[in-house]
């Protein structure tokens, strides 16, 4: 009997499937394919293939390698199926697994497949390439399971797979395996479903030059040893449900020149996990980064301690990093809670030039820092390699704070070091940029654990830098809350003080550049559905009050507002939402629907009041601009409506 081929077409749609599931809006949603969480395996319908039908014994000290790999190799000659390994039992593995494509790996629940210390793996290969990049990036043979230019295969069930502290977590002798997982030029790839990588030397897993991967429950703990999963130049990922801890990197997105060339990367979306780093970087970009990097989405993400960033970013090898967008994601205990650095070590071939940072979005973020601390920094490179278009929404951070006051010179910088120590103590407790031009905090924050003699904010040699609705924790000793070096066109606008009081500002050889100023358009002023109430008794509103709609679909508030001129505006809705579900709204412009079913979503607590910005066409003269729930819950409480000039 021939099993079904499951061909690369399933893992599309279920790549698409997962855009759907996660929610996330760009680039749009794909109807029709259900949730990979509810589908079944790749194989699911292909012939199984028992490894003790092929010799196993799964007591933990025999050599079962032979076993498994007979059970691969005749799933493959078949033309695919699921290599099962059973429960209960513990499964030794001394030699490299070679994985072939259209072939599942299911390692049961109660199963385990373990590592050896025989030392009779697959020696590592070699590289003309390997003086690019780390060791265990170099070389792909040593490890546990390998394969290259696989299609359509899957590592999944509810089992483990554990080097059992026989991995090696530096360079390896040959016979030594630094890997679980290590895969090339693989396209169509799904890891999870339950199953678990545990100890795995330098990598968990590692994959380059693949494509169309999804990975769905996920866990990875390598706390005792090193990486959690390196993705290099990969693209078209789908990742849900992850729960990874890790020593070094958790969760890493690079991209190398082991494979010879500079690769794409790109089209990820990462949503609903849990990461967490002992010594490095829980969600990260880097340090390889040779390739080019362009639309990834993260959302909904708890991250648990890291030594260096929470949320990392750096370009240090010519890479053009741009459309990136974190949003709902809690960090605690992180010692840098955001890190962006442009590099100029250019470990990578073909001459590379230096690289970029653009187009980055940061929306709905807290964090508390952990001692020692490194402020939350953007730093570029001077000319074209500045840092650009970077946007923070309702990110607020909570920073360890405890340094006496110092100079506000530009701090030291290791152009050729990545990690957030390459650059001096920052003479800013809270954001320090450098180089970076059109950087905009709205509904933004920074709070000290401990009193700091620095100032919250310093920007040194940027341009069009705007902070709107800010507030800043004042330093005991501090000279000022914010200081602007050399800055072009920069703004401070409706921002305070914790304790409310208006936030000094230093501008030294700065032009300051707020625009012309816009009008706000209260909401209990405003048009609204019958049964809408103003109400006063949730804090922190503008105005005298804000605007309670029923909740049911169709509830709306309408403002007249008037323009000089026609053109397109964003104009900004504050509201609250206490609930704990979204509270969409259509945004209607002149009777025109201009942005459907706009998210409102929770704030946490109807006394936090938030934003949200959309842009709209309007004419010249009075325009009439109609929010309208789309949900059953109704409109959030709105409390007004800015209008730019």
């Amino acid at each position: 009997m021939t099993p079904p081929r499951a061909p690369r077409r399933a893992l599309l749609l279920a790549f698409l499937g997962f855009l759907v599931a996660l929610g996330l809006s760009h680039p749009p949603a794909v109807a029709a394919p259900a949730s990979p969480a509810a589908e079944s395996p790749v194989h699911s319908t292909a012939a199984v293939y028992d490894i003790r039908s092929y010799g196993a014994k799964g007591d933990g000290s025999a050599n079962d390698t032979p076993a498994v790999q007979k059970a691969v190799d005749a799933a493959s000659a078949a033309g695919g199926g699921t290599v099962l390994v059973p429960a209960p039992g513990t499964y030794k593995s001394k030699n490299t697994i070679h994985m072939k494509s259209r072939v599942t790996l299911q390692v049961d629940k109660g199963a385990t497949l373990q590592g050896s210390d025989a030392d009779t793996y697959d020696p590592p290969e070699s590289n003309p390439n390997d003086k690019y990049q780390d060791y265990g990036h170099s070389h792909f043979h040593n490890a546990m399971i390998y394969g290259d230019r696989l299609t359509d295969i899957a590592f999944t069930g509810g089992g483990v797979i554990d080097g059992g502290g026989s991995l090696i977590t530096g360079n390896p002798k040959s016979g030594e395996a630094d890997k679980i997982i290590s895969l090339t030029r693989c396209d169509g790839l799904r890891l999870g479903d339950g199953l678990t990588l545990r100890r795995g030397g330098h990598f968990a897993a590692l994959v380059n030059g693949c494509a169309n991967v999804t990975s769905d429950h996920l866990t990875i703990d390598t706390a005792s040893d090193r990486d959690g999963w390196n993705i290099i130049s990969t693209t078209n990922v789908a990742v849900t449900g992850a729960h990874i801890k890790a020593n070094d990197d958790a969760l890493v997105f690079k991209s190398d020149y082991a494979l010879g060339a500079k690769l794409p990367n790109g089209h990820v979306r990462v949503s609903d996990s849990y990461l967490s780093a002992v010594c490095c970087n829980a969600l990260m970009f880097g340090s390889e980064t040779c390739g080019d990097f362009t639309d990834y989405q993260f959302a909904r993400i708890r991250i648990e301690g890291s030594n260096k960033s929470g949320l990392g970013m750096v370009s240090m090898d010519g890479a053009k990093i741009s459309d990136v967008h974190y949003r709902d994601i809690t960090m605690t205990d992180v010692h840098a809670p955001i890190t962006q650095k442009i590099g100029t070590r250019k470990r990578c071939g073909n001459n590379p030039g230096v690289g970029s940072i653009s187009d980055i979005t940061y929306d709905n973020i807290t964090a508390t820092g952990s001692s020692p601390s490194f402020s939350p920094t953007l730093w570029g490179e001077a000319g074209a390699h500045r840092i650009r278009n970077v946007t923070f929404t309702h990110v607020d951070l909570t920073v360890p704070g405890g340094s006496g006051t110092m100079g506000t010179g530009v701090p030291s910088n290791d152009p050729n070091n990545y990690n957030p120590n390459s650059i001096g103590t920052r003479p800013a407790y809270g954001w320090y940029l450098h180089d970076a031009d059109g950087i905009v905090f709205t509904d933004s924050s920074v709070r000290l654990a401990a009193d700091d003699g620095r100032p919250a904010v310093i920007a040194n040699s940027a341009s069009s830098v705007k902070f709107t609705r800010f507030t800043a924790q004042r330093g005991g000793n501090a000279p000022y809350d914010m200081g602007f070096q050399t800055v072009t066109g920069y703004c401070v606008a409706d921002s305070h003080t914790t304790s409310g009081g208006a936030l000094r500002t230093s501008g030294t050889g700065s032009t300051s550049d707020c625009g012309a100023p816009g009008t706000r358009y209260e909401a209990e002023n405003a048009a609204s559905s019958a049964g809408t109430t103003v109400d006063t008794d949730h804090p922190g509103y503008s105005g005298t009050g804000f605007v309670n709609t029923p909740n049911a679909s169709g509830s709306y508030v309408e403002w007249t507002a008037d323009t000089a001129s026609a053109g397109t505006r964003t104009v900004s809705l504050g509201y609250t939402n206490g609930s704990t579900a979204d509270r969409p709204m259509d945004i209607a412009v002149n009777g025109t629907v201009v942005a459907a079913h706009v998210s409102f979503p929770p704030t946490g607590d109807w006394t936090a009041w938030r934003t949200v910005d959309v842009t709209v066409p309007l004419t010249a003269g009075a325009n009439t601009i109609r929010t309208t729930a789309t949900a059953s819950g109704g409109c959030p409480n709105l409390d007004y409506l800015d209008v730019p000039a």
